[in-house]
């Protein structure tokens, strides 16, 4: 299969609090024993009062663009697509208020929900418009404030999310790549959903189109992140083997010859189940989900960028992803380390 497109560089910011286990313990009924023996979580970060989901975006930017072997600028930008489940508003979008942050108001700017999966879907869409604007240099966002959607009273939600934002520049596969620390080719990728997982994993915005609030109503629990954890841990771990398994066998990429696996940091339970299914060992499966807890559709970004760092991701091979999300959503995506 021909190349896709090309990732040039990562950046990715996390806010500066960390809230740990023993944090947990203090306000609600749980233990860091508890969390660590289900989740694998000891970690994660949280947004400070008044950081909006642009916010963290915009720090997540700065370090991307501000390594100078990137060769190139926020002025080069030519699109903003933005994954977000927690945007800062319905309107106007996150994308657009990160493009006003970065001093390119005049960029065409859209921010869209596919939930965990947000990053590969991102890559879809990035990789069609560079296909149609060979000259395009598509800025690809991820970020979510998760801690402000979850039920602190819900000790089976509240553990498992953290905050935190990535970037990417995505080009033509055949633009040139410069000395950035970090450029990989997209090789393959495939995303799917299944909208009759829908109810199993929900967070409301407040009301809806058919029930809308009104001005005084009470905040009710479908407002907060609500999950039916046993369903999702078996769709998540179905979804995501076969979508690498699929990836593997088109590509004809054998298990020996697969630097890493990095999936979604949602449960390090539900990543050594999908290690496991797959025949990859131990050595050859990413796992970060400790320090961040899940950051939805920003935690491949961070994953592939504390990888990258920990020399996990080498030039010259390849690299499996794989996500699952509410919707249900999910997808694989296979890249080149450059």
């Amino acid at each position: 299969m021909s190349p896709l497109c090309r990732l040039n560089g990562i950046g990715i910011y996390v806010p500066d609090k960390i809230l740990s286990n023993h944090d947990l313990e203090k306000i609600i009924d749980t233990s860091d024993e508890w969390i660590t023996v289900r989740t694998g979580i000891k970690r994660r970060r949280k947004a400070a009062p008044g950081q909006n989901t642009s916010d963290l975006a915009l720090m997540a930017c700065r370090n991307l663009f501000s390594n100078a072997r990137l060769g190139i600028a926020p002025n080069d930008i030519t699109h903003i697509i933005f994954a977000s489940i927690t945007p800062d508003s319905i309107c106007p979008s996150t994308a657009c208020n990160l493009s006003a942050k970065l001093g390119i108001p005049h960029v065409p700017a859209l921010d869209f929900n596919a939930a965990c999966s947000g990053f590969l879907y991102g890559l879809m869409l990035a990789n069609g418009l560079v296909a149609a604007q060979p000259d395009a240099k598509v800025l690809l966002v991820a970020a979510d404030i998760l801690t402000s959607r979850v039920n602190w009273e819900d000790r089976g939600t509240c553990v498992l999310f953290g905050d935190g934002a990535g970037a990417t520049v995505v080009t033509n596969h055949a633009a040139g790549r410069g000395e950035q620390d970090f450029s990989a080719t997209l090789e393959d990728l495939s995303v799917g959903a299944d909208s009759q997982g829908g109810p199993c994993l929900t967070a409301g915005i407040g009301g809806n189109t058919s029930a809308p609030y009104k001005l005084g109503d009470r905040v009710t629990e479908n407002f907060f992140i609500q999950m039916d954890g046993r369903e999702v841990f078996k769709h998540a771990v179905r979804n995501m083997s076969a979508a690498s398994a699929g990836m593997l066998e088109r590509n004809n990429v054998t298990i020996d010859s697969l630097e890493c696996l990095i999936p979604h940091q949602a449960n390090a339970r539900i990543l050594e189940a999908v290690a496991k299914k797959l025949n990859i060992p131990d050595d050859k499966l990413f796992i970060n989900v400790q320090e961040y807890g899940n950051t939805s559709a920003v935690s491949l970004l961070i994953a592939m960028h504390d990888a990258y760092a920990q020399k996990r991701l080498s030039k010259g091979n390849k690299t499996l992803l794989t996500t699952f999300g509410a919707g249900f959503t999910w997808g694989s995506a296979l890249l080149a380390i450059e």
